[in-house]
């Protein structure tokens, strides 16, 4: 019997010139590997990318919302289910649940004036919010509206009870939402409700060497009169293109841990563990950050999808490509960085024992043919989630 259930997601995606994840000068990320310079896209992007895409598939219930303004949100819950508790009231209660919930200390921000002396004043925000992003699930929200208003009374009294207290920590700790159970959350006034993440989500990288262009555009005023010939404006921007190794990696079991907290005694988490895995592995697959996508309109999806169900570990493949891929000779970079992952997969899993591993394998185009026996060939994204969701689902029954 498997000792552990890993979902991992191999994948090339060619992006032609673009810029979708942005260093701190404007120019497209970059990474030193095998010794050359290769185009990078953050984790951080790509998983911001795939929460988005939740938001297109999955009700507001099962999400999370990841804000400062936790006290506005949650006062505009206590309002809704209690209208003469608006402004004011409303928001009182929110801070004391909240910091009684969290630890977190929510409070008014000051903001710096410079006045003409030169001293500074600080001025208060009306709204008090959170110093940190925190990140909770909608139905968590509800469920602490819902005791704010048991203890609207009194709610500094009511909190100083340690069951009430209890309850408020409990409430944010269970029913984590789909997002939560995958990426996590920390809490840095309360370790002991913070969320360990599910999903391990790598940087993408070129397979190849990049160099980064700069293209150099000029805008047209439409008043301009036939004299006028100048540029309205002028300016650069960065871009490159790539075709991306991306790699993630699924805990199944984490994400059961997850998710199972907080469901009835009589409930199995395998269905909203399945869920999350399918949601999941299409979000990922098919989403795409959207930095300068406007400019660039760089909408592209995989060309090879690989997905693996492992036991013991996960595994990147992305040694394959430690020796930069050169084009081959029509130019092209993915059909010899396919050649590539087609030699090198069967070796490693060999090395280490893991050719028994379940693989399914989804792939566009002719340039992808070598791939095809890593795994069993699918046709569409669609029974790609859903044969890989009914394995997962499979192995979370039969360990009962």
């Amino acid at each position: 019997m498997a000792n552990r259930t890993i979902v991992e997601i191999h994948a090339l995606q060619n992006v032609p010139p673009s810029n979708i994840n942005r260093d701190d000068t404007g120019a497209p990320k970059t990474a030193v590997y095998g010794g050359v310079t290769r185009a990078r896209v953050s984790s951080q992007a790509w998983k911001r990318a795939t929460r988005e895409h939740f938001a297109t598939v999955l009700d507001p219930s099962e999400l999370g919302v990841r804000t400062k303004q936790v006290a506005e949100l949650l006062a505009q819950r206590i309002t809704a289910k209690r209208a003469d508790l608006s402004g004011a009231p409303a928001l009182a209660l929110a801070v004391e649940v909240l910091q009684a919930a969290t630890g977190a200390k929510i409070e008014a921000p000051k903001r710096k004036n410079t006045k003409a002396t030169g001293e500074d004043g600080g001025t208060a925000d009306a709204t008090p919010q959170a110093s940190y992003l925190m990140f909770l699930s909608n139905r968590q929200f509800d469920a602490l509206a819902d005791l704010a208003i048991e203890g609207a009374a009194d709610i500094k009294a009511f909190l100083k009870d340690k069951e009430h207290k209890d309850r408020a920590k409990q409430i944010a700790n269970t029913q984590h939402s789909v997002d939560i159970a995958l990426f996590g959350r920390m809490v840095a006034n309360a370790a002991d409700i913070n969320v360990d993440a599910a999903a391990q989500v790598a940087h993408a990288l070129s397979v190849h060497r990049v160099e980064s262009e700069s293209d150099y555009y000029t805008a047209v005023d439409d008043r301009n009169t036939a004299d006028e010939t100048g540029a309205g404006m002028i300016g650069t921007i960065d871009f490159n293109s790539a075709t991306l190794y991306r790699y993630a990696a699924l805990d199944v079991d984490r994400l059961e841990d997850n998710l199972g907290k907080g469901l009835a005694e009589d409930a199995s988490p395998a269905t909203p563990v399945r869920r999350a895995v399918e949601v999941f592995l299409d979000g990922f697959v098919s989403s795409l950050p959207t930095g300068k996508i406007n400019t660039f309109g760089n909408h592209t999806l995989p060309d090879l999808v690989l997905v693996k169900l492992r036991s013991n570990r996960p595994i990147s493949f992305v040694s394959a490509f430690e020796r930069p891929i050169t084009a081959d000779e029509f130019g092209g970079h993915l059909e010899p960085a396919c050649a590539r992952l087609a030699d090198y997969v069967p070796e490693i899993e060999r090395a280490y024992g893991e050719e028994d591993t379940d693989s399914w394998v989804l792939r566009v185009g002719p340039a992808t043919h070598k791939l095809a026996d890593l795994g069993t060939e699918v046709p569409s994204m669609k029974q790609l989630t859903a044969l890989v969701g009914a394995a997962v689902a499979e192995r979370l029954e039969q360990r009962g």
